[in-house]
């Protein structure tokens, strides 16, 4: 099984849409492993965002996600991270298409209510950014017989 992050974030959290963002991964059959509440701050934005951080952008973004606290998760499932990027749709909310988190719930190219892992790796990095030793669960989710074919297990 894969696991992935997913950062519900402070537009998401402010509009009452964590409820919603959840559900969706919830219908798809993941298993949420992790999921916590934090205050994002400079060290792990920067950590975070280093691709983006000599953009002239970054003072915004870094700004906007430190606004108010957000929802972190980590999510298991087969092919997790695949299975998330198509649920949550494309980066520019505007042009994301209708059933995807963001085409359903955004606009924006920044306030565009969740970050998703972009691979597996860069998942397996995330994960480990966000959340500590003991913070992510390991559990049987019982519906995976009604979710997974066998040799997806």
């Amino acid at each position: 099984m894969e696991r992935s992050l997913i950062i519900i974030k402070p537009d998401a959290v402010q509009r009452g849409l964590v409820g919603e963002i959840t559900k969706r991964f919830e219908n798809k059959g993941l298993k949420l492993v992790g999921c916590k509440m934090m205050q994002l701050d400079d060290a792990i934005l920067k950590e975070h965002y280093a691709h983006l951080i000599d953009k002239p952008f970054f003072p915004g973004i870094s700004s906007f996600m430190q606004s108010t606290p957000v929802i972190v998760q980590c999510w298991e499932g087969y092919e997790a991270v695949e299975s998330m990027r198509i649920i949550v749709g494309i980066t520019k909310a505007r042009g994301a298409d209708a059933g995807t988190v963001r085409g359903d719930l955004a606009m924006s190219f920044q306030c565009n209510v969740v970050h998703a892992s972009d691979s597996s790796e860069n998942a397996e990095i995330e994960v480990k950014r966000f959340f500590k030793e003991g913070e992510i669960f390991e559990y049987n989710k019982t519906d995976f017989e009604h979710v997974y074919a066998g040799d997806e297990k």
